[in-house]
Order: structure tokens, then sequence, then C-alpha cells
């Protein structure tokens, strides 16, 4: 693949999940597109939200009802077109009178029933505790509603599969370094951060879809004016399973924020999110000691299995690009998006602002919509009807007996793992084989060389964390051993490539 001889019709910036769909709904409409990502695809905000696909309960309360109508709309095209790394998830929210009435929440949750139609999820309504649940024994009353899980990074990774069976180039550990107008056209110059090689790319088009680096890209390399953002740290830990049950659960808490604890990876809970204003280079966000005592004493006002530090197991921060509205609190800033078309001074620039997962899809087609009046020749959007790599089957009990009956020597935990992971993408390191010995070597936890092989060679992964943080989340059962054997496998790989 020799870049330098093409004209693009599009080069995206950011291989997160907003630049990978407008990647993948580009290349779908006929254009030509490269999209170049500095590090890993999803490497950043992408890979450490807290993972799910919703309306955004909370955004009710800020009049986000436009933004809450679109996202709960998105819900159900989501869970449709990538049912292997998507799932429903029934939240369970604790009532506590003197934080916010009883009414206030049923009026936001008839709104969240009725803003826009469900397909698959059941309403919500109105429960009670005994003293078998999970919670302590003087929270009686709490309301139950559905929303959904996904995969983010995963999520990220299979757009960008897409655009590249679409004709689309997918170049991972390349940085956009310079750019300007040449006779109307793009004239960029990449950074293969590799080979510490640059070369210069052409195209009739730029996104910015670099998230926390959006200004970056308008201010420095394009030196174009700016939008403003506001960066928001949201921060999460994994501990033990907190609770036996199958629910989620949303906790209030007295500053109005609110905090999630999720069925993680079968045996843990996810808990998070925390809302700080976060100032400095966004790669080197992470939890600070005051974001884990938050985290920790607001799970513990709830549960009666209390969790300290020492069972902490991992923790990931991320950077939230939001715009930069008249908010004074980080929470109430609006997870809204804006896309910028300018074209006087140069050639077409299209830049991102904000957005949330739940919205990707709906980002990109309005992004790819905006190229209308450049591009006479545009194709219709297409993303909606069209299933995700992996997820054209009906539902996971389906998909697993089936592989259940070709492949009778994995064992059922495996084929979980590879049918919430990879979908029918699975049977594609699988095809051929006939025992485990025929997956190769076992570097831990059923990761098996097969599996890492299709990884390296199809995925983009290059690095121990690509493998173990963002296509998978094996890095929890790893232990130092394996993981510096899969590193040194991937190093041999990588050169061998």
């Amino acid at each position: 693949m020799d870049v330098t001889e093409t004209i693009y019709d599009v080069l995206v910036v950011g291989g997160g999940i907003n630049g990978v769909g407008i990647a993948n709904d580009a290349a779908g409409r006929g254009f030509k597109v490269l999209l170049c990502e500095m590090n890993d695809l999803a490497s950043a905000t992408s890979s450490a939200s807290s993972k799910l696909i919703h309306g955004g309960l909370r955004y009710l309360e800020y009049y986000e009802f436009g933004l809450v109508k679109k996202a709960l709309a998105e819900r159900e095209v989501l869970l449709k077109n990538a049912p292997h790394i998507i799932s429903p998830l029934v939240f369970r929210l604790p009532h506590q009178p003197h934080l916010r009435p009883a009414w206030m929440i049923r009026a936001g949750l008839f709104l969240y029933d009725n803003l826009s139609k469900r397909i698959t999820l059941p309403k919500s309504r109105t429960i009670r505790f005994d003293q078998q649940t999970p919670l302590r024994s003087d929270i009686k009353k709490g309301f139950e509603y559905a929303d959904a899980w996904v995969d983010d990074s995963r999520l990220t990774v299979l757009n960008a599969i897409s655009a590249r069976d679409k004709g689309a180039d997918i170049l991972t550990r390349t940085q956009l370094v310079s750019a300007e107008t040449v006779d109307g056209v793009w004239h960029l110059t990449l950074l293969d951060k590799d080979s510490d090689v640059t070369y210069v790319v052409r195209s009739k088009c730029l996104i910015n879809a670099a998230g926390p680096w959006v200004e970056n890209i308008t201010g420095k390399v394009v030196k174009e004016r700016t939008h403003g953002l506001r960066l928001v740290k949201g921060s999460h830990i994994v501990v033990p399973r907190i609770h036996d049950d199958e629910h989620a659960y949303i906790l209030q808490n007295e500053d109005q924020r609110i905090v999630f604890v999720l069925p993680f990876e079968d045996d843990y809970s996810l808990v998070g999110t925390t809302d700080v204003d976060y100032q400095g280079d966004p790669k080197d966000v992470a939890i600070d000691s005051e974001e884990v005592d938050y985290i920790i004493s607001i799970a513990n006002a709830y549960f009666k299995r209390q969790i300290t530090r020492d069972a902490i197991v991992h923790t990931f921060s991320g950077i939230r690009p939001l715009l930069h509205d008249e908010a004074e609190d980080a929470k109430a800033v609006t997870r809204d998006y804006t896309i910028e078309l300018i074209t006087e001074g140069h050639a077409p620039l299209v830049n991102i602002y904000g957005g949330k997962i739940t919205t990707y899809r709906t980002l990109a087609e309005a992004a790819v919509d905006k190229l209308a009046d450049v591009f006479s020749s545009m194709k219709a959007p297409w993303t909606k009807k069209s299933p995700l790599p992996g997820g054209d089957f009906s539902d996971r009990e389906s998909l697993s007996v089936q592989l259940e009956s070709q492949y009778p020597w994995l064992s059922k935990a495996l084929i979980s793992r590879y049918v919430r992971s990879y979908g029918t993408i699975a049977i594609a390191f699988l095809s051929g084989c006939n025992s485990l010995d025929d997956l190769g070597e076992d570097f831990g936890a059923g990761l098996y060389q097969k599996e890492l092989d299709y990884l390296a060679e199809r995925e983009w992964a290059k690095t121990l964390d690509d493998v173990i943080w963002r296509r998978s989340k094996l890095g929890l059962r790893l232990n130092e051993g394996q993981k510096q054997k899969i590193e040194q496998y991937l190093l041999a790989k990588a050169s061998a490539l």
C-alpha cells in the first residue's frame, strides 16, 4: 500500500469511535478514505468510557431532551447492529429521598420510556428491596430501568474493520504533523512513529476527529481558529464483584453526581465515573487519590459488601472533550456534539467537537453529510441498517450453540468470550481447527496463538496493551510472566509482518 500515490477524497485524523465511525460511513458512500491515528485505535477516550449505550437519564436534569431522544433511538439501532458487543442491561436506582424526590425520578423515567420508541428493552418500574438484596438494609425502595452495555474499544475496532472492508486505508501509530493546501488539495505530512519516517499524502478534504487533541489540529497543524473545548476527566476502578446479581446499579450522591456499579468480565464490578475538569496533556491522564476515595465512599454508602483500596485490581481514566458552555460544574457540561465545515482559506476542513459513544453513528453520518456540497456524487447514508462485522447473527445464545456444534472441543467459557468479542468473526481464526492443539500455544487465560495472530494480522494489534486491554480485557487474568511472553511474541510478529 503506497498511500503517497493516491489522492484521497477524505483523510480522517483520529482513531477513536468518532473517527472510525466517520471513516466507515464515508467509505461506504464511495469515498476513497485514509484514517491516521497517532497511537492505537481507541487508545484514549474510546476505551475509557463507562461502556454504556444509553440515553443518559441524568442529562434530563439539564434539559438535554434532544440529546437524550437521539441517544435513545440510537440505542435500539446499535443493539440490533452489534449483538455480539452490545447487550441489554437492567439498572437499579436505589431511592434516597433527601437527594431527589420520588416524583422527580418517576417523571424522568417516564420521559426516558417515551421520548423514543422502545423495541428491545422493557419499561421502567418501581421496586422494593428486601434483606436478600446486596444493598444496605436501610434502603427499601428504588426504581428499575433498562439501557445497554458495550465493549467500547471493540466497537471502535469493528468500525475500523468495516471501513477497511469498504476500501479505506487505516494507519495506526501515524501522526499528522503538518498540513497545507496546494491547488485546492490538502498536502498532509504524516509521521510513522514506528519507523520515525515522515511522508506526504494528499486529500481533497480533512476531517479532524482527534477527540481531546482536536484543538491541537485546528490550532497548531492547520492553524485554524479554535472552537473551545472543556476537557473533563472521568475515572473508574475495577474490583471483585460487589454483588452477585446480574443488575447494574446507579448511585446518587450528595453532590448530585451519580456513580455506576456495573457487572464486568463475569467476576468483577466496574465502578465510576468521576467528572473533574482537566488541565494538561490528555496522554498523561490518570486516576488520582481523591477520585479513588470518592468512588469508594459512594459505593460503600450503598452496598453491604464494602470495598477498600486494596481490592482494586485495575483503574482507567479518560478525557471527555466536551463543548465549552456556561456550566460551572463539569457534570453539567453538554455531551452533545458540533460539526463544523470550513472552506475558506484552504481545502475543506471538518472539525468534530464533543459527542458521546452512544451517538457516534449519527455523528459520523452528519459529518459525512456535511460534504454534500463538496462531493456531488455522494451516496446515501447506509449504516443504520447494516450490522457491524461479526454482528450478522440473531442472538448470542444461537451463535453459541452453533459454535458448540462446530467446535465441541472448545470450553463454554471460551465460546462465550469469542461470541461477545468477535461474533461470527471468530470463525475466521477457528476455521480449519479440530482441537485445542490446532489453536497453538495458550499464552494464558485462554488466549491462544491463533487468536493472537488474528489480532496482529487483522486488527492492528502491535503491543501488549493493544491485546489485553483494548482487543480484550484479559489483562485482568494474566500474570506478569504471561504478559511478558505475549509482548515478546508480538514484537517478533511485528518484525515478521
